[in-house]
C-alpha cells in the first residue's frame, strides 16, 4: 500500500451536527489547514456518522446543479411570484407606467420630429400613442412652395399643439402658430422702440398699401402714404414705415410711410425754418405743402393774418412758395407750417404773395429772434417763483 493511501478510522465518539458545507468556499479554499492530500492525517470534522470519510461522499452531495442557476436575461428563469415579493401588485405596476404617459393639451408646445413628408402634410414623432399630423397650411406664417422648404426628414423642432386627439388618437400640429405668437411680440416690441422699419409692397387696394411684417399682414392708409408716391405704382416698392397700431387682439397691423419720412425729415428741420414747397392738396382747413418728400400742413389760420374764406382764394395746386415751420411733432409725424409769420405786414399773403416770400428768410430771423427772447423771459420767471418758494 503507497504512502499516500488514506485509511479510515472506525473511532467511537459522541455523535453531533456537522457543520453545513459551502460548496463555493470549499472549492475555492486551499489553505494549509483544511488540505488533506500530503499529511495523510484525518481530521475528525471531515469523518461522517456512517464512518465514510468526506472524499468518499457522492459528488451530487457536494455538487450543485445547473437548474438552480437563474438566467441573467432570460425571463422563463424568472419566478412567478417576483411581483408578489415587490410590494405592489401588477394592476400597481401598470397604473404607475400611466403617470408617466405625456399629457398632451392645445395650446401646448412640443418637442417632435419630421420623420415623413406627405403631399398634404407631414407626420410628426412627438412620443404620443400615434405619430400626429402637421396640415400643409400650418408649416409657416410665410407663403412656402412646398414642406421641404421648411421641414426635413429626421428633423427636430418644437411644435404647436392645436387640436385635441381625433377619434385614432392624432394629433394636429402647427409651426405657424408659434411664428404668430412670435411675430406680435416682436413687432410689439419694435413699436415699443419706435423703430423704423423697411417692407415691401405686395398689393395696393382702395384704402392704401399692403406689406408683411415679419410675416404678419400690415396696412398702410392712403393718408399716411408720402405725397411723392402714387399709390397705385407702389407695389414691389421697398418703404421705410413706422408703427401707428398694433393690436394683436383685433388682428391689426397698421404703419406709416409718411411718418417715417417725417421723422427722417425732421432730423434736419427746425422751427423757425423757412423751407421751400409745392402745394399737393388743398382742404377746407388748410393746404398740405410737400417739403422734400414730406407733407406740412398750413392752415387756413396760419395763411394770413387777415381772415380767409377758404385757401383756394389764396393757393392753388402746384404752386410753389415759402413757408416757416412752426412746430415739428415727432411722435404724431406732423409738420406745422405758416405763411402768417413771414408777413411784413398783415394781409400781404392776400395782396402781394411775392413780397411775403421775397422776404421770408427776414422775416424769420425776426421770429426766431422773439421765440429766443420769450423763452429768456420764460426762464427767467420761473426762476424767480423757485427762489419765492423757498
Amino acid at each position: 500500500m503507497s504512502n499516500n493511501s488514506v485509511f479510515i478510522l472506525q473511532a467511537e465518539y459522541t455523535p453531533f451536527s456537522l457543520p453545513k458545507v459551502d460548496c463555493f468556499n470549499q472549492m475555492n479554499e486551499n489553505s494549509p489547514e483544511t488540505s488533506t492530500e500530503s499529511t495523510g492525517e484525518v481530521n475528525t470534522l471531515d469523518v461522517k456518522e456512517d464512518g465514510t470519510n468526506s472524499a468518499s461522499t457522492s459528488s451530487s452531495e457536494l455538487t450543485y446543479n445547473d437548474k438552480d442557476i437563474p438566467s441573467a436575461d432570460e425571463s422563463s428563469s424568472r419566478r412567478n411570484n417576483d411581483l408578489e415579493n415587490a410590494g405592489f401588485t401588477q394592476e400597481e405596476f401598470a397604473s404607475l407606467l400611466g403617470k408617466y404617459d405625456y399629457n398632451f393639451k392645445p395650446g401646448d408646445l412640443v418637442k417632435g420630429t419630421v420623420f415623413a413628408l406627405e403631399p398634404k402634410g407631414a407626420m410628426i414623432d412627438i412620443g404620443a400613442k400615434t405619430a400626429a399630423f402637421m396640415p400643409m397650411q400650418e408649416v409657416s406664417i410665410n407663403r412656402v412652395e412646398g414642406l421641404s422648404d421648411v421641414l426635413q426628414p429626421s428633423e427636430s423642432r418644437e411644435f404647436f399643439i392645436m387640436t385635441e386627439e381625433n377619434e385614432d388618437g392624432q394629433l394636429a400640429l402647427s409651426i405657424r402658430r408659434i411664428e404668430y405668437q412670435r411675430a406680435w411680440e416682436r413687432v410689439r416690441q419694435l413699436q415699443k422702440e419706435d423703430a423704423t422699419i423697411y417692407s415691401e409692397v405686395f398689393a395696393t387696394n382702395r384704402g392704401g398699401a399692403l406689406v408683411r411684417v415679419e410675416g404678419l399682414r400690415g396696412f398702410i392708409p392712403g393718408s399716411h402714404i408720402s405725397a411723392r408716391k402714387i399709390k397705385e405704382d407702389l407695389e414691389g416698392e421697398y418703404l421705410p414705415l413706422k408703427f401707428l397700431e398694433v393690436d394683436e387682439e383685433r388682428n391689426r397691423l397698421v404703419l406709416s410711410h409718411r411718418r417715417a419720412l417725417v421723422e427722417k425729415k425732421m432730423n434736419r428741420l427746425e422751427v423757425g425754418e423757412v423751407v421751400v414747397g409745392s402745394v399737393k392738396g388743398i382742404k377746407p382747413y388748410g393746404a398740405f405743402i410737400d417739403i422734400g418728400g414730406v407733407s406740412g400742413l398750413l392752415h387756413i389760420s396760419e395763411i394770413s393774418h387777415e381772415h380767409i374764406e377758404t385757401p383756394h382764394n389764396v393757393l392753388n395746386v402746384n404752386d410753389q412758395m415759402k413757408v416757416m415751420i412752426i412746430d415739428l411733432d415727432s411722435e404724431r409725424g406732423r409738420i406745422s407750417l405758416s405763411t402768417k409769420a413771414l408777413e411784413p405786414e398783415p394781409g400781404d399773403m392776400l395782396t402781394d404773395p411775392q413780397k411775403v416770400f421775397n422776404k421770408a428768410e427776414e422775416m424769420a430771423a425776426k421770429y426766431k429772434q422773439m421765440l429766443f427772447e420769450q423763452t429768456d423771459e420764460n426762464e427767467e420767471q420761473l426762476a424767480t417763483t423757485l427762489t419765492e418758494n423757498e
